[in-house]
């Protein structure tokens, strides 16, 4: 009887579990359940295949009221920073704090599958829980950045204020002298978004024991050019707002089936200065690997048999 109790604050099973029990409760048709916590949490890898999603390098908060606001400060226009060691010079010495009121957009994603999978609970909770929130994820990795198309969040590569720089032949030497650049509007870069071709070759180079000593946590996902490198003081810059809840629903047809799952985020920008966007140098940008067409593969593989 305990396994038919609703679990929607996820303290025993699995966000795909929940989904799989009100499956089989339904049948056919559409099934809907709602859970307390944001899916993107819930992927089962995360801790014994770390590769952290953004939201996972901010702070977050829940909003159970949409009319909150935050405390943003933004850099007088008229002010223009010194490189002396005089407070006054500062741009913190400058900013001016205003409230903003918080905004949250719908993130969701659709997936399709077999009506079969459906008709087994076990393969269901597997799929949505391994397949639809790493999905989901890419989806809020791609929001964060881009922002929303409705404009209810700005995303991080498109901050009003960011600083755009101009990197150096020397890959690692460019990223270290952009997030230096990040402390010198008073932030503490604590943070990188990066192409997983620049992670690999930061790796090659041996680069991550240095970057991890630094306290320098990165995300490496494809929703970011390989030849940019964002920084900044993720966790004192912004806030991730979640809503209360997520949504998963299903609905079954006679062979196909379909997933849709999502919530609420908005992003809270407090300190927009305090990220820059690194440019890459041309000769800095590793090149993806040739892929063999199928011919090419074959002959090669004649060649060498």
């Amino acid at each position: 009887m305990h396994y038919l109790i609703d679990d929607p604050a996820l303290a025993s099973r699995t966000p795909g579990e929940e989904l799989a029990i009100a499956a089989s409760r339904s049948g056919t048709g559409v099934v809907a359940t709602t859970v307390h916590e944001p899916l993107a949490r819930h992927f089962p890898l995360a801790s014994t295949r770390p590769r952290p999603p953004i939201r996972d390098l901010l702070k977050s908060a829940t909003l159970t009221d949409e009319s909150v606001s935050f405390v943003q400060e933004r850099q007088a226009l008229a002010h223009v920073t010194t490189r002396d060691t005089a407070y006054a010079g500062t741009p913190e010495a400058h900013q001016q704090p205003r409230a903003v009121k918080a905004a949250l957009t719908t993130v969701s994603v659709r997936v399709p599958l077999p009506d079969q999978i459906c008709r087994d609970p076990a393969l269901l909770a597997r799929f949505f829980d391994h397949r639809v929130i790493v999905r989901l994820c890419t989806v809020e990795n791609d929001v964060l950045l881009h922002g929303s198309a409705d404009g209810a969040v700005t995303g991080l590569l498109r901050l009003p204020g960011l600083r755009h720089l101009r990197g150096r032949p020397d890959l690692l030497g460019s990223i270290m002298a952009a997030a230096a650049d990040v402390e010198d509007q008073g932030g503490s870069c604590d943070a990188l978004v990066m192409h997983p071709r620049v992670y690999w070759q930061l790796v090659a180079l041996g680069a991550l024991p240095t970057l991890d000593a630094a306290g320098l946590r990165i995300t490496r996902t494809r929703m970011i050019a390989p030849e940019q490198v964002l920084l900044g003081d993720f966790r004192a810059g912004v806030t991730l707002l979640d809503g209360t809840s997520s949504t998963l629903t299903l609905r079954r047809g006679d062979e196909l089936a379909e997933i849709e799952a999502g919530g609420r985020i908005g992003l809270a920008v407090h300190l927009p200065q305090h990220f820059a966007l690194l440019t890459l140098a041309p000769e800095s940008v590793p090149a993806p690997i040739e892929t063999l067409t199928t011919a090419e593969a074959s002959a090669e593989g004649g060649a060498t048999s």
